[in-house]
């Protein structure tokens, strides 16, 4: 049976890894690394145990640092990983550090490398995300893409037979935990209503790192007119302590991180979502809920086209925040298929499923 070493490491990865899991595990025999990029129980452990995702087989319990470090760690640990295991190939998803360091890992050792959510192009550089998206799709021998644009920016690049439009795997997970999100009790447990709260979520080191910008940040959010839910990342609430930012007004609830479950009710029944996370700006459209993004670009370009999101650039855009909520959100939208039909894991599998480890022609 092919061997399939999955890595992962943060929020975002283990949501996109529950759906895939689930098909590969029908056909493949895969072993689930855990680099432990994200520890913390809200943010890591919580995610396993909501969506059924099998506990990791190893984990590296890598920690925070600065990039750096962080990726050298995971190179160090990785590669001793998977030398022992061997794997027929490996499988990354998105733009971590981890995804980066499995990646190179794997290309070093000569194991062909699976990129799940591959194609993603913001165009600036000082992203580390973006570092990670283009080394680990130059590292690729599959190219899973979740939208059309994606397979554009890819063909840009030169990549040909390595690229395969398969859908978003996120809008798999969303489809398949919606109905059970919906018994989430944390509405009632914060004493929010339906579409009565706008729900906020930043921990992007271009708002987070700047005392002046993270001030004026959240300054804006106290002054909305509706109160705001903020699940704060951990990184954002050390900083805050850092820089001695308080928050002043109730209308602003810092609130602990919240499972991917409760965090799905709380984005559907939001009047309207403001983050600065690329995941987030997604479920927000899987909701039906207007999204305004805090950050001068997005990989999900189509979310702006269609009108389901909007750039807030800069300190100054800050702002206007009431002004844009305003104007914002009762545009109308138009109801589109941007990410595919649900069922990006199962093609996912069907297309490894064709991949015979035995012959060496893909090799880089």
């Amino acid at each position: 049976m092919t061997t399939i070493a999955t890595i992962v490491g943060a929020r975002p990865q283990f949501i996109k890894c529950a759906p895939v899991s689930r098909e590969l595990r029908k056909t493949f025999d895969e072993i689930l690394i855990h680099t432990g990029q994200h520890y913390d129980y809200n943010m890591s452990q919580a995610f396993f145990d909501e969506l059924n995702i099998p506990e990791p087989d190893f984990n590296l319990e890598i920690g925070s640092g600065n990039h750096g470090e962080q990726t050298g760690k995971i190179l160090i640990e990785l590669e001793k990983v998977l030398l022992q295991i061997k794997p027929d190939l490996v499988l990354i998803y998105g733009d971590t550090n981890s995804t980066m360091a499995g990646a190179l890992v794997a290309a070093k050792l000569q194991i062909p490398v699976a990129h799940v959510e591959a194609g993603l192009r913001s165009f600036n550089r000082k992203m580390p995300e973006e570092i990670n998206r283009i080394v680990a799709d130059s590292l690729s021998n599959y190219l899973f893409t979740p939208t059309q644009t994606a397979v554009n920016h890819l063909l840009n690049e030169g990549y040909r037979d390595q690229i395969h439009l398969v859908g978003d795997v996120m809008y798999d997970a969303f489809l398949y935990n919606i109905r059970i999100a919906e018994k989430s009790e944390k509405l009632k447990q914060l004493a929010v209503r339906s579409k009565q709260y706008y729900l906020a979520t930043v921990h992007r080191p271009q708002n987070t790192d700047d005392p002046k910008i993270l001030s004026a940040l959240l300054h804006s959010l106290e002054e909305l007119n509706l109160p705001t839910l903020f699940p704060i990342h951990p990184r954002t609430r050390n900083l805050m302590k850092q820089f001695g930012i308080m928050v002043n007004n109730p209308q602003l609830r810092l609130i602990e991180p919240v499972g991917y479950l409760d965090m799905l009710a709380l984005e559907k029944h939001a009047r309207l979502i403001l983050t600065d996370s690329g995941g987030v700006q997604k479920e927000a459209y899987f909701a039906g809920v207007p999204c305004l993004v805090l950050r001068p670009e997005t990989e999900w370009v189509e979310l702006v086209e269609h009108g389901w999101a909007k750039l807030i650039p800069n300190l100054r855009d800050f702002q206007r925040i009431p002004t844009e909520i305003a104007n914002f959100v009762d545009f109308h939208r138009q109801n589109t298929c941007i990410f595919g039909d649900g069922n990006a894991s199962r093609k996912i599998a069907e297309i490894l499923g064709l991949y015979d480890p035995s012959k060496n022609d893909h090799i880089l």
